[in-house]
Parts: structure tokens; sequence; C-alpha cells
């Protein structure tokens, strides 16, 4: 009886939760897209109040930057000291 209470409410789970997925990955997105856009903004030339804190994050975006700048439309790294492709 236990079993099939759990199955029943992983199952209204699933229900209640499935059409919301697909938002949630492109909020989650767009929200990467700006903390990499912030981290790097010195690097792109735009002024930072706090890069003196996110510049110790620079060695851990720049995995992601590629995927980044080609979602942003830049067919190639805006950064001139920094080739990616």
């Amino acid at each position: 009886m236990l079993n099939k209470l759990r199955a029943l409410a992983t199952g209204l789970n699933e229900f209640y939760q499935a059409p919301y997925r697909a938002s949630f990955a492109k909020a989650q997105q767009q929200e990467d897209d700006f903390f990499l856009m912030l981290v790097a903004s010195e690097a792109l030339g735009i002024p930072n109040p706090a890069s003196y804190y996110t510049l110790e994050l620079l060695p851990l975006v720049y995995e992601d930057f590629h995927a980044w700048h080609t979602r942003m439309g830049m067919d190639r790294s805006p950064l001139e000291n920094f080739q990616c492709c």
C-alpha cells in the first residue's frame, strides 16, 4: 500500500512539473549567460564594479566561454588574448 502511494505521489509530481521543465531550463541558461557576461565583462571592455571579486572566477568560466559567445551570436571570441575557436 505504501509503495502504491509513493508511486502515485511520484506520478502526480511528474505530471505537474513536466510542462515547466523547458521554461526552467531556459531561465537557468539565461541566468548562466548573464553570470558569464558579468564575470568576463572586464575582459570584454565593459566596466565592472565587482571585477575585483569576479577576476578569480575567470579560469572557471573559460571552459564555457565558447558555448556562450556562439549563443550570443558572435562567431569568433570577442577577447583578443583568448582564442577558443
